[in-house]
């Protein structure tokens, strides 16, 4: 997984509370068991029109918002089922960092097994950052995770919370199969133990003990 230290985008303003997963990534997209593709399909109820012509009224079709790798967030972002698909249709679109009041914690949670920063800024915050991203075409900003900080190039700048060991996960780019590996010699000391001390029935005991003796 890539690892997150710094990151500077376009922002694009999703203006809406309650976002779910099943928005996000629709049922139907869910038999696929890789994470390439998923981009395509983010909100795809509300990015297209019948046969899969781009809506010219949703916002992420808005030429404006083209290339954006900062989502913009109300509150209560990726609410809804489990599904970790929606982190994966988020980060296959391109956005490396989420901004949002609050979050479902599954949701929150996926975010950084697939290398998204979900940012906690206030209401207040979140909203003065969409009236910025509304006045001003390509506004982007600077997101910096060891100093936790967000800023944009006019001297605005937010610092943020986070866990000190989500903010470990990002910065050196590590999923669930990453962090266990970091602890491989404790590991494979423990197998050899293991294996050393284990004790094997001897196929006569098995039998004694399966005929309920």
């Amino acid at each position: 997984m890539q690892p997150f230290v710094t990151h500077t985008g376009m922002v694009a303003p999703l203006d809406r509370v309650n976002v779910d997963t099943d928005q996000m990534v629709p049922k139907q997209f869910l038999k696929a068991l890789t994470r390439e593709g998923f981009g395509r399909i983010l909100f795809y109820d509300w990015r297209y029109l019948p046969g899969e012509k781009p809506n010219p009224e949703f916002v992420l079709n808005f030429p404006r918002y083209k290339g954006a790798s900062v989502l913009l967030a109300r509150a209560n972002f990726g609410c809804g089922s489990s599904r970790e698909h929606a982190p994966w249709g988020v980060k296959d679109y391109g956005f490396r960092v989420i901004i949002a009041p609050s979050y479902a914690d599954i949701f929150y949670n996926n975010c950084f097994k697939n290398g998204i920063l979900p940012a906690t800024l206030s209401e207040d915050q979140v909203e003065e950052l969409f009236q910025h991203t509304e006045k001003e075409e390509g506004y982007s900003l600077t997101v910096n995770l060891p100093n936790q900080t967000i800023a944009d190039k006019h001297g605005l700048i937010f610092k943020f919370e986070i866990a000190p060991s989500r903010k470990e996960v990002l910065l050196k780019g590590l999923d669930d199969i990453g962090t266990s590996l970091q602890h491989v010699a404790a590991i494979d000391t423990y197998e050899k133990a293991h294996s050393a001390t284990a004790t094997m029935f001897d196929p006569v005991d098995v039998k004694y003990y399966s005929n309920g003796r």
